[in-house]
């Protein structure tokens, strides 16, 4: 039988392990995908350190897959084999939960998540639900599509539904995985985008990225300069800091939102009277299902929106997951499968 490298973590806490498997078969339902490359993500550490409920292992994680379809399971008509895909957070829905019934697929109470419910793209070849499969265009390399697929469908699907309008005003805290995609993605769509960041080392970063105005919150009160601007229709919040978001509140002006997809487990502190002077809100978003994959591929392949990446090869696994987690990656570490 064909065999296969696959990166995994034995348990909770232990370094990847490379490993040689059998390449799976698909199942009914399922695709087998020759995995090209896969971005790392911070939720890894879900896995690596485990801290998702109920997660089994050995378990092989990564949910910004970009590949090639190698084979069709059963029950499988929209798919052929040869075809570009990509495969992120989503991993399918059960489709009979209250929230699968509403078609709010993304909030399905069972959903499968690539790379913790199943095995991800930490390897060679992995097997995906059909339903978890987006088209990639041509346009865009395996490296440059993987980030889109988890880091680029969750700050497109957050701006695209946040109820801003072009030229509205929205401001984009932090500029690291997240934020480097989210001020291009804001400026692609009509915005008037102003960065925020700490220090001055990324104003012209940001500015190249498509920020009309950076403000170093080291230096100045964010929120009051975002007042004087006249108020952010929408504050996309993608570093994770519950202190730093806090101080943003009050920069939101008339009917605006503040959207949180940097996850954080430190409280945002706000008092009720910040949020009624203005009719202002809260929101959490979460990243988007199979189709909104498709529609960030689509639309960053049309606008020249690109994730800046740093490739490591598959045996480097260990190293390229420290070089994420040290915080200093440029902006996301990508896994190249070529031996």
């Amino acid at each position: 039988m064909a065999k296969m490298r696959v990166a995994q973590v034995a348990k909770p806490g232990a370094d990847f392990d490379l490993v040689e498997r059998d390449v799976p078969q698909p199942g009914r339902g399922q695709v087998r995908v020759r995995v090209q490359a896969c971005g790392i993500c911070h939720s890894e550490m879900f896995v690596k350190e485990g801290q998702w409920p109920g997660i089994q292992y050995p378990r092989s994680p990564g949910h910004e897959i970009a590949g090639i379809v190698d084979e069709l399971g059963p029950e499988v008509p929209d798919w052929k084999k040869g075809q570009r895909v990509g495969v992120g957070w989503y991993g399918g829905r059960c489709g009979h939960c209250p929230a699968c019934r509403r078609g709010d697929f993304i909030n399905c109470a069972t959903m499968p998540i690539t790379g913790i419910s199943f095995d991800g793209g930490y390897g060679e070849y992995m097997l995906a639900p059909a339903a978890a499969l987006a088209a990639m265009p041509d346009e865009l390399t395996p490296a440059e599509a993987a980030p889109l697929l988890c880091a680029g469908v969750t700050t497109f699907n957050a701006l695209r539904h946040s109820g801003a309008m072009a030229p509205d005003l929205v401001a984009v805290q932090g500029i690291g995985g997240l934020g480097h995609l989210a001020i291009q993605f804001a400026n692609k769509l009509g915005f008037k985008v102003v960065a925020i960041g700490r220090g001055p080392e990324n104003a012209d970063l940001a500015q190249r990225l498509g920020a009309s105005t950076y403000i170093d919150s080291r230096a100045l009160n964010a929120a009051e300069e975002l007042t004087k601007m006249g108020g952010a229709r929408v504050i996309l919040s993608t570093a994770p800091s519950g202190k730093a978001m806090s101080g943003l509140i009050d920069g939101l002006g008339n009917n605006g939102t503040m959207i949180v997809i940097g996850a954080s487990i430190e409280p945002i502190e706000v008092a009720p009277v910040q949020l009624i002077r203005g009719t202002r809100g809260i929101q959490g978003w979460a990243s988007g299902t199979a189709v909104d994959s498709e529609d960030t591929l689509r639309f960053a392949a049309m606008t020249g929106v690109r994730p800046m990446i740093e490739p490591y090869p598959l045996e480097r696994v260990n190293e390229a997951y420290g070089r994420m987690m040290s915080g200093k990656a440029e902006f996301r570490v990508v896994l190249t499968m070529a031996a």
